[in-house]
Order: structure tokens, then sequence, then C-alpha cells
């Protein structure tokens, strides 16, 4: 079974992986859909999980985890998927496509639960994360599951609704924190520089009501965090 990957010699010797793993069984087990309780307080009880050294090291797992399992998702439903460019998949699809968050195949974590707080982690840990361990990974499967959503909304006709439109910001400020806090920051994949030339505000729902309440512009936002 694969388990974390770890980042210098030196940092290795102050990570217990036993602890690592008692914390992502916590997180797994102890929130997501199967427990009663607002999705928000959950992630807040995720989160205080996720401290020091080896949080960091499980917020990157979860991360990892969750987008092994939307790309096998993704891939389930018989259509061609390339996990670095799902924005054409969701393009072909449409909406014979359906996306992992809605459905609840995103793995054994909940995207607004476990993700949520894992993404909170990278987004106000960046500099400890990139001592911590390699930031490339954690910067691929944010901007993956960032791409999943955004193209759900463009072209799945996927509705925004307020966790996950909270959901891609968090995505957008942890890119762009964890890009900073890198020592060169790599470029941009091409499905999110394209999402970055569009400028299309989508309506977000509340669940609650079945209202509008708001508009979310993935592309000005991305614009704003990534060009400042």
């Amino acid at each position: 079974m694969r388990w974390f990957r770890f980042g210098s010699g030196k940092r290795r010797a102050e990570q217990d992986p036993g602890r690592q793993q008692e914390i992502y069984r916590q997180v797994r087990d102890g929130f997501g859909a199967h427990v009663p309780g607002r999705f928000a307080d959950q992630a807040a009880g995720t989160l205080a999980l996720l401290d020091g050294d080896d949080g960091i090291v499980v917020a990157a797992a979860i991360l990892r985890d969750y987008a092994d399992a939307v790309a096998g998702a993704m891939r389930a439903q018989g259509f061609p998927a390339e996990r670095r460019d799902y924005r054409w998949a969701w393009r072909s699809a449409g909406p014979r496509l359906r996306s992992p968050l809605v459905t609840g195949q995103g793995g054994p974590f909940h995207p607004y639960v476990q993700v949520a707080a894992a993404v909170t982690v990278v987004a106000t840990r960046s500099k400890q994360l990139v001592r911590v361990t390699a930031p490339e990974p954690v910067l691929t499967h944010l901007l993956e599951i960032l791409d999943v959503i955004t193209s759900s909304w463009e072209y799945g006709g996927v509705a925004a609704d307020v966790d996950t439109a909270t959901l891609a910001g968090g995505l957008i400020a942890a890119v762009r924190d964890l890009r900073a806090a890198m020592a060169e920051e790599p470029p941009l994949p091409s499905p999110i520089r394209e999402q970055m030339r569009r400028n299309n505000t989508v309506d977000v729902w509340d669940p609650a009501t079945h209202r509008v309440v708001g508009g979310f512009n993935p592309g000005r936002s991305m614009r704003e965090a990534f060009l400042a």
C-alpha cells in the first residue's frame, strides 16, 4: 500500500509515520457523509487534526488520494478523461459526464470536509509545506480538482452550489500560496490558462433554499490570484 512521501532527510527525522497513519485513519473514518453534522463544522474538526508537520503530510496524502479517486470515477464512466486536462473531457462529453463531486464517487474523502480542510492547510501553511514534503505533486492535485470543478460548471451543466464554489475559491487560494512558496513558480497547465482567459460568471445556489445567492467568476478569480 502506498503511503506518504517525505521531503529532505532532515525533515524526515522530525516526522512520525505512525502518527501520520493514525491521523489519516481518524480523518477518514471520523468525518464525511456518513457522519451527522454540517460540512463546515466537520471541516473545522478535520483541520484541527491536521496540525504540525505530520498533519501537513496527511493533508498532502488526502489531496493525492482524492485526486486519484476522482480520476478513477471519471474514467469509469466510459469517456476518455486525461487527468491533466479534464476540461477537454467535459467539453467532449457535456452533461453525459457526471461530476464525482455530485455522485459521491470521490473515494473515502468528502470534498467539502476532509478535502476542504486539506486545501486550507496548503493555503495557510505553504511555506512550511515546501520544507516538509515535495510541493509539486500537491500543486498538481490542487489544479486537477479545480479543473474538474470549473469545467463541469462550464460544459457539464453542473450547478455551482455554495459548498462547491467555496471549495473552488479555497483551491485557487491554495494554488496561489503554494506557487508563491516554491523556489520557482511552475507554469500553469493549459486547461487552467484557458479558464483564466474566460470571463463567465456562474450562478451560485444555496442547496437549502434552492435560490441563487451570488455569482462566481472562476476566470477572473484565477487571474487576480495567479497573475498578481
